[in-house]
């Protein structure tokens, strides 16, 4: 009876040992396998999954003016985070923690529980409620809060466990001075797919890129480089130790040869200028202001209107701020009227004309006649700005503004060419000397989206009748309906145009030619070309290319510079161009067409020359232009304004310019 269990008991330890020897050989065979077989494959994944590498965003640069006075550098908003293992630690999750953090900062609590959720998990809510962000780094729950609010959670660390408050950089534009400078400047977005890509590592979603102005020219030196810090984890995700860091670089500052003092003035100059026009029964709906070193190209202020805060971009536009900035009926405030708006030149291309109609073969000593009007090819075109004086030399042509004299001069040349049978590549010497002061081509300034403007020579009119010849044929037969329901003289007009281009819009005619010697007809420049024209003048005939910024600037001091960059340097024969210099001195005196808006500037000490004009665009109102520049005796500054459908360039332009002027000898500039 007592020997049948204890054979029992032994039989059952003996099938225990066996199955224990059979487990721990499949267990050896198995380590053997994971450690020979799959050992290196394992490892390079335990290291793929236990380490995360975390970005440190590198602080960006600043944008100073002249004087180090900064039009854009960098704040702090305070935010306040909370570590993620002390959220899946809780029972709740964290929402009993993240409610007294919302009851503490005085805000709702739905705002931050859903600032712990990473953006596209399950329940989390939509961008931007979601947190976007790396999932190991500390939950930014609230951004931009009450400084002193948050530093009350560090107090209570026992209250609050694992709630840091820290400082997210931001840009601030404080605005030196007055000075504005939004279209010199630009803005900042968060970077997309496409600079992320192109980035190659060195941009990541959450960096600012720079969209336009400075910001975009120079986003490679602003932006610095990122530094990254590779942490470890557990297999919940949490963070458990750091394995390596680098630190990031700051970005350099730009330094600009911007004045903010000047800037400010020329702004308030401009806003004036405007003004000025709408009493005066204008639309006035657009303006641009431009000064410039004649001496090197540097751009010492410029403003466009209508203008705006940069500061509405930061921390992302909303859409109602982003659709009234791009909406066309308050004149597009975003868009640049310095680097992307043409404006016919009107007379203040005369200074172009007055050398290419000697070229042709006109008597710079000569007289000719200012009739109030002259039958050109069948049409009759009027003295816009001046009345008519008779026989006058080329000097008074300029002070008073005579459009016919310049009307004759330009016929004259087009029928030595050959007038309408002349071949395309004929050589003309007013769309010569056009080129050679710059137009039709970009002046290189250093920001982006600049516009090449037109010079509408024999091969640019074949070209566009060959693009538009189609639409043009079709207008001819249907006309224009649409304008003829408001203006039936303006689409009979418009009609005939269509059909006489129809057949023989490809000629360059003798209407082309006395149009262009005005800066009439198709002809476009931007601000910053005509700026360029009067610098060279100014300065003997050297095209510089206009410069916003100055250099560069680490933080710890060091600087480079960027150098002036000549681009080319006009043909003017000397007797011209002191023959046209002397004219324009007396444009600004008693008797000139701008007499009465320098009246009282002193002269004595600070000669000023220039011209204006007022240019005709069809359906709209003129646009008002003056270029000048000063002192004559040794000239530093060219001074240009123009004013979109704001009527008068004597009226309107040339007492902003004056104010301008005014403004650099009050600053001892």
């Amino acid at each position: 009876m007592s020997a049948r269990p204890r054979r029992s008991r032994v039989g059952v330890v003996g099938v225990v040992l066996v199955l224990l020897v059979t487990l721990f050989g499949l267990l050896l065979g198995r380590l053997g396998q994971l450690q020979l077989i799959q050992g290196p494959d394992l490892a390079r994944a335990a290291v793929t999954i236990n380490t995360r590498t975390v970005t440190e965003h590198a602080l960006r640069g600043r944008i100073l003016d002249r004087l180090g006075a900064p039009f854009v550098e960098n704040t702090f908003d305070t935010v306040v985070t909370v570590q993620r293992s002390v959220l899946v630690d809780s029972r709740d999750g964290g929402r009993d923690l993240v409610t007294r953090v919302a009851a503490v900062l005085g805000l709702p609590f739905e705002r931050l529980w859903g600032k712990t959720m990473l953006c596209g998990t399950k329940g989390a809510p939509a961008a931007p409620a979601c947190f976007n962000g790396s999932p190991y780094v500390p939950i930014p729950v609230a951004t931009g809060v009450d400084a002193r609010r948050a530093l009350t959670l560090l107090e209570q660390p026992e209250k609050f466990p694992g709630v840091g408050v820290t400082a997210e950089p931001a840009r601030a534009y404080p605005r030196p001075d007055g000075a504005l400078a939004s279209h010199l400047l630009g803005w900042v977005a968060r970077a997309g797919a496409d600079d992320v890509t192109r980035g190659q590592g060195r941009i990541d979603a959450e960096d600012a890129v720079g969209r336009s102005g400075l910001e975009e020219q120079y986003d490679s030196v602003l932006r610095g480089s990122n530094g990254s810090t590779v942490v470890a984890i557990d297999p919940r995700g949490i963070v458990t130790g750091t394995v390596s860091s680098t630190p990031a670089v700051p970005g350099r500052d730009v330094v600009t040869h911007l004045d903010a003092r000047l800037q400010a003035r020329t702004e308030a100059a401009l806003v004036r200028a405007v003004a000025a026009a709408r009493a005066d029964h204008l639309r006035a709906d657009t303006a641009a202001a431009v000064v410039l070193d004649v001496t090197n190209g540097a751009v010492v202020a410029a403003a466009s209107y209508p203008s705006y805060a940069p500061s509405v971009f930061a921390g992302g536009i909303t859409a109602p701020d982003l659709a009234r900035l791009t909406d066309e009926r308050a004149s597009t405030p975003l868009r640049s009227r310095l680097t992307a708006e043409t404006f016919p030149p009107a007379s203040t291309f005369k200074v172009i004309s007055v050398p290419a109609a000697v070229n042709a073969g006109a008597d710079l000593t000569g007289t000719f006649d200012c009739s109030p009007n002259v039958s050109v090819g069948g049409r009759v075109f009027n003295n816009y700005e001046s009345r008519g004086y008779g026989p006058i030399d080329l000097h008074k042509a300029l002070v008073v503004s005579c459009d016919t004299v310049f009307y004759r001069l330009a016929y004259a040349a087009w029928l030595a060419q050959g007038g309408l049978t002349a071949p395309v590549t004929a050589a003309d010497p007013f769309v010569a000397m056009a080129k050679a002061f710059g137009l039709g081509r970009r002046t290189g300034v250093d920001l982006p989206g600049e516009a090449a403007g037109r010079v509408p020579d024999r091969a640019w009119k074949e070209q566009y009748w060959l693009a538009t010849r189609a639409q043009t044929c079709k207008r001819a037969s249907t006309g224009y309906p649409e304008v003829a329901r408001t203006d039936k003289a303006r689409a009979d007009y418009l009609t005939r145009l269509a059909s006489e281009n129809c057949t023989a819009g490809y000629q360059y005619r003798a209407g082309d030619a006395v149009n262009f010697s005005i800066g009439q007809g198709d002809t476009a420049v931007t601000i910053l070309q005509m700026a360029g024209v009067y610098a060279a003048i100014a300065n003997g005939g050297t095209l510089w290319q206009p410069q916003v910024a100055a250099g560069y600037r680490t933080p710890a001091g060091a600087t480079t510079a960027i150098p002036p960059r000549r681009v080319a340097t006009v043909p003017l024969r000397p007797d011209v161009l002191a023959y046209v210099r002397s004219a324009l001195g007396d444009v600004t005196r008693p008797g000139g067409s701008a007499g009465t808006a320098f009246k009282g500037f002193p002269q004595d000490r600070y000669p000023l020359a220039g011209k204006t004009g007022t240019g005709e665009v069809f359906g709209k109102q003129a646009t008002a232009w003056f270029a000048g520049y000063g002192p004559t005796m040794k000239p530093k500054y060219a001074v240009v304004v123009v004013v979109g459908q704001g009527g008068s360039g004597s009226k309107v332009a040339a007492p902003a310019v004056r104010q301008i002027f005014d403004a650099i000898l009050a600053l001892g500039l």
